[in-house]
């Protein structure tokens, strides 16, 4: 049995993380978050290169908070199929 991927917020404390959040939340898309803390603690140390609020999802790749409202929308627009054409990334 295929599972259907969520997608993946990487979030941070700052505010643009938190209007992130409530984006997904508002528009009813199914995701989980990973506090970029997280990653830093558990692999390998701090990560300048991480952009937070980002978007890993089975459509794509979105990094900042403009390119996470992009995703959003389109996801209420439509534009992406509901489902991933592949089970794996």
């Amino acid at each position: 049995m295929v599972r259907k991927r969520k997608a993946v917020l990487f979030i941070d404390d700052g505010k643009e993380s938190k209007v992130a959040i409530q984006l997904f939340e508002k528009a009813g898309i199914a995701y989980v978050t990973y506090h970029i803390k997280k990653l830093e603690e558990s692999c390998c140390g701090e990560v300048p290169t991480t952009i937070s609020p980002s978007v890993f999802a089975p459509d794509g790749v979105f990094k900042g908070f403009e390119e996470v409202k992009g995703y959003v929308s389109s996801r209420n627009n439509g534009t992406f199929d509901e489902e991933s054409k592949s089970a794996y990334w």
